[in-house]
């Protein structure tokens, strides 16, 4: 059964490998807003570049959360081969790195949901503007 949820966290691992990448490009592009801009931008845009915004501020979350699961994942499976009886207290190192891991990963769908919204949008209020 470990060795079954290992070889899927493999799968998973590679699987977001690739919006880690996407994460060290963005970052300088969005450094000039605040938080507190793009959560009032969040709920005033109307224009297809102020979705624009708030995409690539959630593409750059996807890809921050994306990195620092695998990180998790990779911790994860190097403390799972060392792990002690059932009488191990709770939370045990393992459980630490796999719940860590669960966050980050939620939390980089989350982010990839937003941003896929929020480029729809964008389409949305683009072709609303050239009609």
């Amino acid at each position: 059964m470990k060795r079954a949820s290992l070889i899927a966290a493999s799968f998973l691992f590679a699987a977001l490998a690739p919006g880690a990448a996407y994460a060290v490009s963005a970052s300088p592009a969005m450094s000039h807003y605040t938080q507190a801009q793009i959560k009032r931008m969040m709920r005033e845009a109307n224009t297809p570049d102020q979705y624009r915004v708030v995409a690539r501020y959630f593409e750059q979350r996807q890809g921050e959360f994306s990195s620092k699961a695998a990180d998790q994942l990779a911790e994860w499976a190097r403390r799972s081969q060392n792990t002690t009886g059932p009488a191990a207290k709770y939370p045990r190192p393992v459980d630490e790195a796999r719940n860590l891991y669960e966050y980050y990963a939620h939390e980089a769908d989350d982010a990839a949901f937003q941003a896929d919204k929020y480029n729809r949008f964008a389409l949305g209020a683009e072709a609303i503007t050239k009609h």
